[in-house]
């Protein structure tokens, strides 16, 4: 009886562990997105639109400027054109209309923790 049990529990988490969200990452290399963020204690939107080459964000009444330089259809650094500060992303998932994605500081600064916070942006256009 107990090698029934492990053996089903076995197989379900073998199915399990092979399971890999969705990406479809291709659609959303480019257009106009929104997505949602927090100052404090207030959820606000933004939206940015981007090319192939240049993502422009607009948010909070300000317009931010950033170089696109894409590894593959799922991972690329937005490097900023006024302070330089490059973030690097990486879609992990997608859905008809929005993909989520993991952000972090593209460059390793040895007396900082790496912090790895995650969004979703919406495409809109």
């Amino acid at each position: 009886m107990f090698r029934k049990y492990f053996l089903a529990g076995l197989v379900l988490f073998l199915l399990q562990s092979c399971y890999l969200p969705e990406r479809e990452c291709g659609k959303y290399r480019t257009g106009t997105f929104k997505f949602n963020y927090e100052i404090g204690d207030t959820l606000k939107t933004g939206r940015f639109v981007r090319d192939e080459s240049y993502s422009v964000d607009y948010y909070e009444d300000r317009i931010d400027s950033a170089t696109v330089r894409w590894f593959n259809d799922c991972e690329f650094v937005l490097q900023d054109m006024d302070s330089k500060v490059a973030i690097q992303y990486k879609i992990i998932s997608t859905t008809d209309s929005s993909y989520t994605f993991q952000y972090k500081s593209a460059v390793k600064d040895p007396n900082k923790k790496l912090i790895v916070k995650t969004g979703t942006a919406y495409k809109i256009d």
